[in-house]
C-alpha cells in the first residue's frame, strides 16, 4: 500500500492519522492461506513506524515547551507576587507612625499577600491542569501505539507455528479442490 502525507513537514504529521494508516496497511495486507498471518511491505510499515516516531518526538518537544511555558508563567506570577509584597511593605513603612493606620496597613498588607499567594497558586494549578491534560493525551497516543505494536508482534509470532510443521504434517493437510494444482 503506498504511503500518503507530506513527510517533509514534521509538524504536520498526525500520530492518529499515521496509526490509522498503519492499521489499514496491516488490514489490507495479502492474507496467508489457512493462517491469520498476512504479508506486509516491510518498508511501508517501517516508514509508517518512523513517521509515528517522528510525530511523537514533535509531540514530546511540544510537551517540553508547554512545561517550560508553565515555569515561565509560574515565575511571572511569583515576580508579581513579590512586587505586590514589596509594595505592601513600603506602604506599611510609610504609615507606621500612626498606630491605627499601622494596624490597617498591616491588615491590608496581609490581605494583599494572601491574595497574591492565592493568585499564584491558582496560576500554578491552571498550568498544572493544562500540562496534565496534554500529557494525558500523549499517554493515550503512546498506549494506542504500543497496543498496535503488540498486536503486530503477536501476529508475527503466530506465523512461526506454520514454519515448524514437518514435511509429513504439511503433506497431510488436505486442501480444497480449487486450491490444488
Amino acid at each position: 500500500m503506498p504511503r500518503t502525507g507530506n513527510l517533509g513537514e514534521r509538524d504536520n504529521v498526525d500520530v492518529h492519522a499515521k496509526l490509522d494508516e498503519l492499521r489499514r496497511t496491516v488490514e489490507q495486507a495479502r492474507s496467508m492461506p489457512m493462517s491469520a498471518s498476512a504479508v506486509v511491505n516491510r518498508g511501508d510499515v517501517l516508514a509508517l513506524i518512523d513517521d509515528i516516531r517522528s510525530a511523537l518526538a514533535v509531540a514530546f518537544d511540544e510537551s517540553d515547551r508547554v512545561v517550560a511555558d508553565k515555569e515561565a508563567v509560574v515565575d511571572q506570577g511569583r515576580r508579581e507576587a513579590d512586587e505586590i509584597i514589596a509594595e505592601a511593605r513600603n506602604e506599611r513603612e510609610r504609615i507606621i507612625s500612626d498606630t491605627d493606620v499601622y494596624r490597617v496597613a498591616k491588615r491590608q498588607a496581609e490581605d494583599v499577600i494572601t491574595k497574591a499567594q492565592a493568585e499564584a497558586d491558582e496560576l500554578r494549578k491552571e498550568t498544572d491542569d493544562y500540562v496534565d491534560a496534554k500529557l494525558a493525551n500523549f499517554e493515550i497516543t503512546l498506549e494506542r501505539t504500543m497496543d498496535a505494536v503488540k498486536r503486530g508482534r503477536e501476529r508475527l509470532a503466530g506465523r512461526t507455528e506454520l514454519d515448524q510443521l514437518t514435511a509429513a504434517e504439511a503433506d497431510s493437510i488436505v486442501l480444497p479442490d480449487h486450491l490444488e494444482n
